[in-house]
């Protein structure tokens, strides 16, 4: 799994307090640690900065360059701001985060990406906003994002295409659509483009105690279909030790076990079945409550692992 350390995020107090106070050490110190946890990649995400991006952008570049040499993914909708930090790039290949298929980002984003040899995640999202079924939003790919890249001769070996994550806490109807949009779109072109998701987006607005594991189950659905990339926190050992149960096949502890059978049933197109579970087990029956809202079989409550498992 490919990691792209969220940890540089706007929406956090401390990172928007450092960045107000140009702490270079903050940000260094987070960028090394987030490397150190496995991170192949980091986002910064930094916010438009409508009034500062001429001076914000080249000096985050330079002071996250200081001290890790992986790439930099530029997540702003300001692309004068991107443009800028990317002047600034003297290592690794860089990412833009990111266009849509909305047409006046998708005419400008790609062409930068394109001049300054970044690599570009596209999100499957129009005018109209981000369609609920997977179909809508593999369309969106294979009409309007990748037919974009190959008009202008866009390495297609560099293109990330973003199905987009919801929040399982409002839009739960969005998410077993991921999960399908995923495994179409490896089908779709020849070769696929990669494929990343942020996978901390489906448990914004869920309690903090319950993000951690809705983020894992999560996770695990989604290698079923063969998520290999992910914008995510390399900070959180039980995710990590999740995707390494799967990735290793590793069967030496119950839960390990039943997550791989999680991941080899939704790799199979089958519905996840109780009888993997032991239901005696706290943290076995806890995963199978996430999965059936996961799954958009039972509604989303800020206290649904509370519920009666006979509700289920």
């Amino acid at each position: 799994m490919y990691i792209i350390g969220e940890n540089i995020h706007i929406i956090s107090e401390k990172v928007k307090e450092a960045l107000k106070a140009r702490d270079a050490k903050f940000f260094q110190e987070l960028a090394v640690k987030q490397v150190e946890a496995g991170a192949e990649a980091l986002d910064l995400n930094l916010g438009p900065r409508k009034n500062d991006w001429a001076e914000v952008f080249p000096w985050m570049v330079e002071t996250v360059e200081a001290v890790v040499d992986v790439p930099l993914s530029f997540d702003s909708t300001n692309i004068l701001g991107i443009e800028a930090g990317l002047k600034k790039v003297s290592k690794a290949k860089p990412i833009i985060n990111s266009t849509s298929a909305e047409p006046e980002r998708l005419e400008k984003v790609p062409l930068i990406a394109k001049q300054y040899n970044a690599r570009l995640i596209a999100l499957t999202m129009g005018a109209s906003g981000i369609p609920v079924s997977a179909d809508e939003r593999v369309n969106i790919a294979l009409e309007k994002l990748i037919p974009r890249m190959m008009e202008i001769d866009y390495p297609m070996e560099d293109l990330i295409i973003d199905p987009l994550v919801l929040t399982v806490s409002g839009c739960q109807e969005y998410c077993p659509q991921l999960i399908e949009t995923i495994r179409t779109l490896q089908f779709a072109w020849d070769p696929p483009p990669a494929i990343s998701v942020g996978l901390s987006n489906v448990s914004n607005a869920v309690p903090n105690e319950n993000r951690p594991l809705i983020n894992r189950t999560y996770c695990a659905m989604l290698m079923g279909v063969g998520l290999k990339m992910m914008i995510a926190n390399p900070l959180d050992e039980p995710l990590k030790e999740t995707v390494r149960i799967i990735e290793e096949r590793d069967e030496s502890t119950p839960v390990g076990r039943l997550y791989l059978k999680l991941h080899d049933r939704i790799a199979a197109s089958e519905a996840p079945s109780i009888e993997d579970v032991d239901m005696s087990d706290p943290e076995q029956l806890a995963i199978w409550k996430t999965v059936q809202v996961l799954l958009n079989k039972v509604i989303y409550a800020d206290a649904y692992l509370q519920q009666e498992t006979s509700a289920l």
